[in-house]
């Protein structure tokens, strides 16, 4: 059994965008910037947000953090987004999500300027990465997928692949990356009928439902490839969606959690910012 090592990948691709920031800051004299939004106090977004910032200030990127409280209105929230796409030196703009209940992420997701979407949320940018632009942001946590399995080469033509969850942040888009390489995916959601069925034929079974341990050993075929997305929080401590020390036994790879997707999907918000910095100032 391999393990895919997301936390040593994603080290590497920040290191490179450290040192590609250092380059472009001295011919250029500017970095990426990366904007920042988080309405309410809610302590693991708290969290997230605050790692978020210290990664740009580790790569040298500048970061633009706005700290609102619960009851912002979604008026401001929206003219706030207005005045960061008019920003030039903002190159990514992220709504931390949840918002509170009075806000429509909708229409937020709608208000960040198409360039400046480096969560890959917009609906044009999901329609691009299902028609294989590679130029599109993508969302962050399919991405960082795709990259963390090119880098132990792992081969998807051919392969018979289970996503389990739907989402349009992991789930659906993560079905289109993997049909563009060549795959052949079922998407699997709650109301799948014997999904020990489906998942106990696949290749590849990828988890993205948000229920700790859910796939156990059972589920799977000797030499099937696992990944995980999910990160459950229980009394007993941090789990994915993957009974791990049941299903490694049978697997060839599998991402662990802590330390596989989740630090790929942190570097991949970078690694689009960076992206969108280079769009907007023509450098290849």
């Amino acid at each position: 059994m391999i393990k895919l090592d997301g936390k040593d990948l994603a080290q590497r691709i920040k290191l490179q965008l450290k040192e590609e920031t250092l380059k472009l800051k001295e011919s250029l004299g500017k970095v990426p910037g990366l904007a920042i939004i988080l309405v309410g106090d809610n302590p693991a977004s708290k969290i997230y947000v605050n790692s978020k910032i210290k990664g740009c200030s580790e790569l040298g990127f500048e970061s633009f953090a706005h700290f609102l409280p619960e009851n912002t209105s979604e008026e401001r929230v929206l003219e706030l987004i207005g005045e960061l796409n008019e920003d030039e030196r903002v190159n990514g703009i992220l709504v931390q999500l949840p918002l509170p209940k009075h806000i429509d992420e909708k229409k937020v997701i709608d208000k960040i300027a198409l360039n400046k979407d480096v969560d890959g949320f917009k609906p044009e940018n999901l329609g691009l990465l299902m028609l294989g632009d590679k130029d599109s942001m993508q969302p962050c946590t399919p991405a960082g997928i795709m990259e963390l399995l090119r880098a132990y080469s792992i081969e998807l033509v051919g392969k018979d692949v289970v996503v389990v969850g739907r989402s349009n942040i992991v789930g659906k888009p993560m079905g289109s990356l993997l049909i563009n390489e060549g795959a052949t995916v079922t998407t699997c959601n709650s109301k799948t009928k014997d999904l020990k069925a489906k998942t106990s034929q696949a290749d590849m079974v990828i988890m993205a439902i948000g229920q700790a341990k859910f796939l156990t050993e059972d589920m799977v075929k000797e030499g099937a490839i696992i990944v995980d997305v999910g990160i459950n929080r229980t009394e007993d401590g941090l789990f994915g969606d993957v009974d791990y020390d049941g299903v490694s036994k049978k697997a060839a790879y599998i991402t662990p959690v802590p330390g596989g997707v989740g630090p790929m999907t942190v570097a991949m918000l970078f690694a689009n910012t960076m992206k969108a910095f280079k769009k907007v100032n023509n450098i290849r």
